[in-house]
């Protein structure tokens, strides 16, 4: 998977430099992509993979990309209730790497509220302009997010898709609804679930917090190798 990781990064380094053809400005960039639950420790560029791929990877998509957005451009970030299962502190700065310790769950968590944390700090860095930046729980939804599961759990939710979870169709209705309903043109920094704002846990609310992961976050993606 390290290889595939590299090329990911690579893909997000040459996405997020080259020019938006024909002048097309953005008028919004929706984080959807991610990885659950790995069941042992994976690392990528010196860092534990969920962090990586469902943090660094959109910070590096979406920083590189804030010039092509639109005066009234918005960022959606997923994020998911599983943010709650992030360790106390909700970032441990001093474990990236999941080397002192390391759990399918509460690290999955950590990049969830990572991915929260970095909405409320670009909604921070909009403020005085017409950008918006918000996070949201999709729900649970009936996808392959599961694959790295083990085969009962996913088995399990297999089984649950059928009568209990959302569609995708429904899963995507929070994150369109943030990124085009004309009624939230002035909602930003706030967290979604089910198209309502909600409480998130609250370290997620930490305005220090979310500075320092930022800080953090754009250096080590100054210390990747470029393309």
């Amino acid at each position: 998977m390290s290889q595939y990781i590299f090329q990911y990064h690579l893909w997000l380094q040459t996405l997020s430099n080259e020019p938006i053809p024909l002048g097309i400005k953005l008028d919004a960039i929706i984080c959807n992509a991610g990885i659950m639950a790995l069941p042992k420790l994976e690392k990528a560029h010196g860092c534990e993979l969920q962090f990586f791929t469902n943090h660094i990877g959109h910070f590096i998509l979406v920083t590189g990309l804030l010039e092509q957005l639109t005066e009234a451009g918005r960022v959606v970030m997923l994020s998911s209730d599983a943010h709650k299962r992030a360790p106390k502190g909700g970032i441990q700065f001093d474990n990236l790497d999941g080397s002192k310790e390391y759990s399918p769950w509460g690290n999955y968590g950590q990049s969830k509220i990572a991915n929260l944390l970095f909405a409320k700090e670009l909604a921070r860095r909009f403020a005085g302009t017409r950008k918006t930046a918000n996070a949201v729980h999709p729900g649970v939804i009936a996808t392959n997010l599961t694959r790295h599961m083990n085969p009962v759990l996913s088995s399990l939710f297999a089984n649950l898709g059928r009568v209990a979870l959302k569609t995708v169709p429904q899963g995507a209705a929070t994150q369109v609804y943030v990124a085009t309903s004309p009624t939230l043109a002035n909602v930003s920094g706030q967290y979604f679930a089910s198209c309502n704002v909600a409480s998130p846990r609250a370290d997620a609310e930490d305005p220090a917090l979310a500075t320092k992961l930022w800080e953090v976050s754009e250096k080590l993606v100054a210390g990747l190798p470029s393309t």
